[in-house]
Parts: C-alpha cells; structure tokens; sequence
C-alpha cells in the first residue's frame, strides 16, 4: 500500500467508501483539568492517555500501513505490528506502545522507531510493540468518521470482542465516571506509563486535524538546583535544572517554559555567572528533549534551589517536556535535591 502525501480522503470500494492515507489525526487541546460535565456533545467520556507514539492502521485486503501522527510511514519500523494486521479490513487509531523495565518505556519505542529491515525485526523480537487501539474510523470499506463516538467504540469493542482484534493491539481503556477519570491523574499512574487522560464527546464526530478533544497531564511538584539560563542575566528567559548523581556529576533534568516577566526579574537579582569551573562550562544541550539543535545558555552558580511543577514524562532522568516553575526554595540546599535516577 503506497502512502501517498496529502490530506484525508476517500475512495471508492465495493461495499462503501473506504479512507485514503495519509489522513490527520483528530487532536485534543491541553488543559490543566478535567472539563466540566456538559462541556462536550452528548456528555463525557474519559480515557486512558498511554505514553507512546500516536498511529493509525490502514489494514486492507492489499496490504498493512502503519502512519505516524505526522503521515510518516512506519510500516517497515514495526513488522510486528503489520504482520498482526495482516488478514484485517480496518482502519484504526491509536497509540503505540513498548512494555519494557517495568512500564510503558517512550525510549524503547524510539529506538525501535528509529529501526529498519533485520534490526527492526530483531528489535520486535527483544521489545515487542502493542497497539493501544482506542477508535476504529473505517470497517470493512465503510468509513465511520461521522458517526458519533459512541457508535464507533460500540464496534470497536465487537471486534475485540470476537477475536478480530488480539494481541498485540489491546482496547483502550475508557469510562464515563468522572471520580475515575480523576484516578487516572494520579501521578502514581506516571509510574506505569499512562501520562493522563483523553476527554471526549459521546456524540462526537471524527474530525481529522480538529483539537476537538480535551487532554488533561498528571502533575507533580518536585525541587532541582538552578544551573543554567537562557536570555540573559539583566533578563532570564527560562531556567535549566539539574541534579547530582551518585558521582557528585551535575545532570541536566529540565528546561523550564518561560518565565513571567515578575519572576524574570526576580531571578536576575539572585544569580551569579558560573565561572570556568561550572559543571557545564563548554557543554553543549539541545534546545529540547529529541531536538538536534544546540541550546545557547549561561552557566550560573549552582546554589539555588527551583521548585517545578511537571508531567510524568521522565525518560533516563530528563523530563521530556519543558517543565513549569514554582517558586525558589530557600529553605533547600542544593544536596537536599532528589538525586539524579536515570
């Protein structure tokens, strides 16, 4: 099946219209807590946010397609998971995951993202991929999009149901009780690999491209030593963070999101500039978590202590994404921080 470039479409088959990739992925807007009841067509319906990869299966008589959120073709990254769509006639969205040291693992799943030809086959072998299925836009030909939410999880649960549908996708989990929803956020489930909940519609449509969805992040507080800055030292734009290792080495764990204007200021006044000394001195940092570009920065002396507040995305001790600043702890000293945990 050849992934031609464009947006969704259609195609006509015997028995109805079938989807045509690549297509965009409906999308959810972040937001720092659950939406209100009502909010949403025909009520709330919450669901398990897993910390993988966003894909959708074009399975079809002719041939498997996985595609990434961005319309990259990863067929050829996981053969395990085209060898099990094989025989299928569906198109699925969901999101691709790598059990691996007790949890969903993001950096094993690049890695085997990153994998072609025997070395991917190998890598299914040693971290086998799962698909957490959580929408079902196309069945047997007929395409589903603007059919209610409700409907479509009704026949995506038929087909697991039957045995269309087994190991290695798995049914996303999902509920309309809010108090579990609620559970869901719970940072104790970060631990395990699930990052939050997707809130959606029960009368909602499939809309590709659209951020028609809500998503809610697990939040946690936690304390680094101040060690970098980016902007200037009249003028702090955002903070890097790091923590010590059990060699005394200083690891960078975060990059903050840029400060307010009121706390720029302030932190002006209580930095110094790192002298040839600093743990830092001369390394170089991406600008983010996977970014290949170099991140321009000061060292400052490491003797403050930041409160953050972040998501549960940790990959080998760094936080994925950029994290939130809280307030100066005072009360801390640096060696009082959480040690470095790759």
């Amino acid at each position: 099946m050849e992934l031609a470039r464009g947006v969704h479409g259609a195609q006509r088959r015997c028995g109805g219209v079938a989807l045509t990739p690549p297509i965009e992925p409906m999308l959810a807007e972040a937001r720092r807590e659950l939406p209100p009841d009502g909010s949403l067509p025909g009520g709330l319906v919450m669901e398990a946010k897993s910390d993988g990869f966003r894909a959708l299966l074009f399975a079809r008589p002719d041939g498997v397609l996985v595609q990434s959120r961005q319309g990259a073709d990863l067929t050829s990254a996981f053969p395990d998971i085209a060898a099990a769509a094989a025989g299928l006639d569906l198109v699925l969205d969901g999101e691709l995951v790598v059990p691996a040291h007790g949890r969903l693992d993001f950096g094993e799943l690049q890695r085997r993202a990153r994998r072609r030809g025997r070395s991917a086959v190998q890598a299914a072998v040693e971290f086998p991929a799962y698909l957490i299925v959580f929408d079902i836009l196309e069945a047997d030909g007929v395409e589903l999009l603007a059919r209610p939410y409700r409907h479509r999880r009704a026949v995506l649960e038929e087909r697991f149901a039957r045995g269309d549908l087994t190991a290695p996708f798995t049914l996303c989990p999902h509920t309309t009780d809010r108090a579990v929803g609620q559970e869901w956020l719970d940072p104790a489930w970060g631990a395990a690999g699930v990052e939050g909940v997707v809130v959606k519609g029960l009368n909602q449509p499939y809309l590709p491209g659209k951020r028609a969805w809500v998503k809610v992040r697990s939040y946690v507080s936690s304390e680094a030593v101040l060690a970098g800055i980016t902007g200037s030292f009249a003028l702090p734009r955002t903070m890097l963070l790091g923590r010590y290792d059990t060699a005394g080495g200083l690891r960078l764990i975060a990059r903050t999101t840029p400060l307010r204007t009121a706390e720029r200021r302030a932190i002006a006044q209580r930095v110094s500039p790192g002298g040839p000394d600093h743990p830092w001195h001369g390394r170089r940092f991406t600008a983010s978590w996977g970014a290949r570009g170099g991140l321009e920065f000061h060292p400052v002396r490491p003797e403050l202590v930041v409160e953050f507040v972040a998501d549960t995305a940790v990959d080998a001790g760094r936080y994925r994404h950029p994290v939130r600043y809280h307030r100066l702890r005072d009360d801390l000293a640096p060696d009082q921080v959480p040690p470095f945990e790759s």
